[in-house]
């Protein structure tokens, strides 16, 4: 076996673990067991159980911005339409994203340091990219001109991750997903002219 498939084998098998015992009830002896991998060929791709799950939560993100950039990229949309398909496809790719859940919980009970960088990687990523979609809107005169757009995205933000606590670690998405579309659409209507 190629030493990449035995790392895409690790990391497989890490996230189901991860996604379903979390990162302190996953241990390093479980995923090699299950992976039928030796435990030196975990550390030999990653150095420790942190690295390892940093991996799989990367790997969540790099997911969502791979297809919330279709989204936000996709010339037929108007900025309009761009921002709620944005929110919606955010929050269904979340939902399904169990260990960026575990993250999220870390945040109320203990910090996961090790992936402060990925987050604030995330957060640059996501406000640049709504500035992108805002400022197409107000370009083709949809929205109306925004005095601070940089307050107005950080605020955006802020009620993005708002929404994941009861979201995801409360088990409400299902509940209220339905009614993503008057949520896009109070947002839009606050940004038209």
């Amino acid at each position: 076996m190629k030493i990449d498939d035995t790392k895409n084998k690790i990391l497989a098998v890490a996230e189901k673990l991860f996604s379903r015992f979390g990162f302190h009830k996953t241990s390093m002896d479980e995923i090699a067991k299950i992976a039928r991998k030796a435990k030196g060929s975990l550390y030999y791709h990653f150095a420790s159980k942190e690295d390892l799950f940093r991996e799989v939560v990367a790997k969540e993100i790099y997911n969502l911005e791979n297809i919330l950039s279709v989204v936000i990229n996709d010339n037929k949309l108007s900025a309009a339409e761009k921002i709620k398909l944005y929110l919606i496809k955010r929050m269904e790719i979340l939902n399904n994203a169990a260990s960026y859940h575990e993250t999220i919980k870390a945040d109320f009970y203990e910090h996961f340091d090790f992936i402060d960088d990925l987050r604030a990687g995330l957060d640059l990523w996501e406000k640049n990219n709504i500035k992108k979609i805002i400022l197409q809107g107000v370009d083709n005169e949809e929205f109306a001109i925004v005095e601070d757009i940089d307050v107005l995205i950080d605020v955006f933000i802020m009620v993005l991750k708002g929404l994941e606590i009861p979201f995801f670690l409360q088990g409400k998405y299902e509940k209220y997903s339905p009614y993503f579309d008057d949520l896009s659409g109070i947002l839009i209507k606050g940004l038209s002219k």
